[in-house]
């Protein structure tokens, strides 16, 4: 398939108004400016994230204007799609603070600089001046029926649980950013498509101009769980090489052909005449993807890591060593030592079999460190510490 076609239907669900439009449209050769916005309520983009960054690469590398849009201002009041209960506002500093490192983690496939380069933009720009006045002439454009509608409203309300007016008025301000910067399009998850096509009503109603609305698939597995998104087993962009590898190499098989569709550039045809050796796919997978957002070369000193570590039972001669002190808890121990993000994260790790200390599962999170001076600890398949003890 040419380019276009790719544009159009690889890791896509829905084009609106409709594909064909939007098709004769690109075919005439014209350039489009699209956009996708990113509220910064984490520091961290995962795997999900990257099917929509994907995709803006495709409309750069096609020559369109392409927009990064930092929701810093909608971050403080918190979209509640897929929220049962209100979000907890976050402060300036704090949304400031999560998106520090968004331009490096998004740079990792998209274009900053060159003669196209992708462009930064802060909706806080434009939300942050709008008087009373100005938002509630912009409302005067939205009806409540229309977002009380929405499922998961409903399911509060039949609940008696409370809905924010900042939830009733954020699918207005998220619109408001395609009104703002004049796009074309507007490119986005499909569980964001309420708040997608509320821009497109707004582009029609004020600017007189139709907007395109490109959903993209969530990446999840058969049961409909985000992949890479959960406390405990997030996979992140900026993940090590190795821990990235590893960590894809756990996801399920039926997420493989997403996987290939969504994160990679490997042929569709290819893709479908894959059979079902899931362990030859995935090391494949996992390849593809440590490449793509760091290089080769880390790609392959990652799965010589996974196949010596994981396949081999091997330990590495390379790991690090912590300097630890007797009289402590194993979770401590995991805490300090960075092996567990939190306390929590230890206890949970050390409950469900996966830490051993010298090859002896522990599973009491109760119990204290009983390792020796050059003891090996290991958590999961991946993550190894030699022990000094002070």
């Amino acid at each position: 398939m040419d380019a276009i076609t790719e544009l159009l239907t690889r890791g896509v669900d829905t084009i609106y108004p409709d594909k064909v439009e939007l098709e004769k449209v690109l075919r005439e050769g014209q350039k489009l400016r699209v956009y996708q916005g990113f509220d910064p309520t984490s520091p961290q983009f995962h795997i999900g994230h990257m099917v929509g960054l994907r995709k803006l690469s495709q409309w750069q590398n096609l020559g369109h204007e392409v927009i990064f849009l930092i929701g810093d201002f909608t971050a403080m009041t918190g979209d509640p799609t897929g929220k049962d209960k209100t979000r907890i506002p976050l402060t300036r500093e704090q949304v400031l603070e999560n998106a520090k490192t968004y331009k490096e983690q998004a740079s990792k496939i998209l274009n900053f600089s060159g003669k196209n380069p992708t462009v930064i933009k802060y909706n806080s720009d434009w939300l942050a001046k709008m008087s009373v006045l100005e938002f509630a002439n912009l409302a005067y454009h939205l009806s409540l029926n229309q977002i009380i509608k929405r499922d998961m409203f409903q399911k509060r309300i039949a609940n008696n649980m409370d809905i924010s007016m900042t939830e009733i008025f954020y699918p207005l301000m998220q619109g408001y950013d395609s009104v703002a910067m004049n796009v074309d399009v507007e490119v986005g998850g499909s569980d964001q498509m309420f708040n997608m096509m509320t821009g497109r009503d707004l582009m029609h109603k004020i600017k007189r101009k139709n907007k395109f609305v490109m959903t993209t698939p969530l990446l999840t597995d058969s049961q409909g769980v985000k992949i890479g998104k959960t406390e405990g087993n997030s996979i992140a962009l900026t993940d090590k090489p190795e821990d990235l590898f590893g960590k894809i190499m756990t996801l399920p098989d039926d997420v493989m052909q997403k996987g290939f569709e969504y994160l990679t550039d490997v042929p569709m045809d290819e893709i479908n005449s894959m059979n079902n050796d899931f362990m030859k796919n995935k090391k494949r997978l996992a390849y593809e993807i440590v490449k793509q957002l760091n290089n080769e070369s880390a790609a392959k000193e990652a799965e010589r890591y996974f196949e010596k570590t994981v396949q081999k039972k091997e330990i590495p001669s390379d790991i690090k060593e912590f300097s630890w002190s007797t009289g402590k808890s194993l979770v401590d121990f995991l805490t300090e030592s960075k092996l567990a993000t939190s306390k929590t994260d230890a206890k949970r790790l050390i409950e469900q079999g996966g830490v051993a200390i010298d090859e002896e599962i522990i599973t009491d999170s109760n119990a204290p460190f009983s390792g020796t001076d050059d003891s090996i600890v290991r958590v999961g398949k991946r993550k190894f510490i030699r022990v000094s003890i002070k």
